[in-house]
C-alpha cells in the first residue's frame, strides 16, 4: 500500500512522508498546494516500483493516469467524488483505456463507456459496528457541515416529527460559511451539534438512533454513513439522488423520499423496520469481504483481457 508514512496498516506499506493531517498539526494552516506536492512525492514512490504488481489499484484524482502510461491497462482507478463535471470529463476523454471501477451504478451512468470497468459498491468491517436493538428517542444527521448534505434540513425534518436531533460532522472546509448561516441559527434543545466524531463516538451515535437522516442534495456517488448505520441495525430515511435507490431498500432497511414531509411522515412508521433484519441486510451486501471479492473478480478480468 502506497500511503502517508503515519498511515496505520498491517499491509507492506510504502510511504516516507507523513500526511496532511499530521502536517497540520504540526504547523497548523499549510500552503495550500501542499496537498499536491504530497500527491507527487506518493506517485514518484509508485513510478519507481511499477514494474513489481499485477494489478495498480488508484484512489487518487487525475496525474496517476498518465504516470501509469502502459500500465493503464492493468490498472484500475476508483473515483470516490462525483464524476458529472468538466474535471472528469476532460479526464476521461484524455483517457479511455484507464479502466474505472464505480462505486455505484449512479455514479457509473455518467463514466464514458470505454473507462467502464465495473461497480464495485463499499463495505466495510462486520464487525466495526454492532448491532443496537433497542435505539433511543433521538434521530441522528452524519456528514460533512455543507450544502451538498443538509444538515439543516434533517433538524427541520427531525423537528417536524417531534424528535430530537444529534449531528455529528466537521465543518466543511470549501464552504465554511454555510454552518454559520444555515445550520447555527437552528440548533436548540432539540437540535445538538456535537462536532468531529471519531469511529467509537460515530458507532455510539448512529446506534443509539432511532433512524438516520441523510438529506442529500447532489448526486450522492456512494454515502457509506448509510451502512455504517444499517450495520447499527439503524434504518436510513434518505433522499432519492445519486446512489441511495441502491443502497437503501425502501421498506427494509429504512425509506427512500423526496421531500421533508415525506421523510417526516417516514419517521413516524420508523418502528415498523426490523432492526435485526436491517444488521442481516448489511451482513448480506455491504461487508469488507463482499466488497473484496467484488475486486478482486475485477483484477482478474483485466489480467485476463
Amino acid at each position: 500500500m502506497f500511503a502517508p508514512s503515519d498511515s496505520a496498516t498491517d499491509l507492506p506499506l510504502v510511504g516516507d512522508h507523513p500526511s496532511l493531517f499530521a502536517l497540520e498539526q504540526r504547523f497548523g494552516r499549510v500552503a495550500p498546494g501542499v496537498p499536491a506536492a504530497l500527491d507527487a512525492l506518493q506517485l514518484e514512490a509508485l513510478r519507481l516500483r511499477l514494474g513489481d504488481f499485477d494489478i495498480i489499484h488508484c484512489h487518487g484524482e487525475f496525474a496517476h493516469a498518465a504516470l501509469l502510461g502502459q500500465r493503464r491497462r492493468h490498472s484500475l482507478t476508483t473515483v470516490h467524488w462525483r464524476v458529472d463535471e468538466l474535471d472528469r470529463a476532460l479526464f476521461f476523454a484524455g483517457f479511455p483505456d484507464l479502466p474505472v471501477a464505480a462505486i455505484s451504478a449512479a455514479q457509473e451512468a455518467a463514466i464514458p463507456a470505454a473507462n467502464r470497468a465495473g461497480v464495485v459498491h463499499h463495505g466495510i468491517d462486520r464487525d466495526r459496528y454492532a448491532l443496537r436493538a433497542e435505539p433511543d428517542a433521538f434521530v441522528a444527521f452524519v456528514g460533512r457541515m455543507t450544502d451538498q448534505k443538509r444538515p439543516d434540513t434533517a433538524i427541520r425534518v427531525a423537528r417536524a416529527a417531534g424528535l430530537p436531533i444529534r449531528l455529528g460532522g466537521t465543518i466543511d472546509v470549501g464552504n465554511p460559511d454555510y454552518f454559520d448561516r444555515q445550520v447555527r441559527p437552528l440548533l436548540g434543545p432539540d437540535a445538538t451539534y456535537l462536532g468531529p466524531v471519531d469511529d467509537a463516538a460515530k458507532g455510539e451515535l448512529l446506534g443509539g438512533a432511532k433512524a438516520l437522516l441523510f438529506p442529500i442534495d447532489w448526486p450522492e456517488p456512494f454515502g457509506l454513513v448509510m451502512i455504517e448505520a444499517m450495520a447499527c441495525g439503524t434504518p436510513v430515511v434518505a433522499w432519492n439522488r445519486g446512489s441511495v435507490p441502491e443502497i437503501v431498500e425502501d421498506g427494509v432497511t429504512g425509506f427512500v423520499v423526496s421531500s421533508e414531509d415525506e421523510a417526516a411522515a417516514a419517521l413516524a412508521r420508523i418502528g415498523q423496520l426490523d432492526r435485526a433484519m436491517i444488521r442481516a441486510r448489511f451482513e448480506e451486501r455491504f461487508t469488507a469481504e463482499r466488497m473484496a471479492r467484488d475486486y478482486l473478480a475485477l483484477y482478474r478480468r483485466l489480467l485476463s483481457a
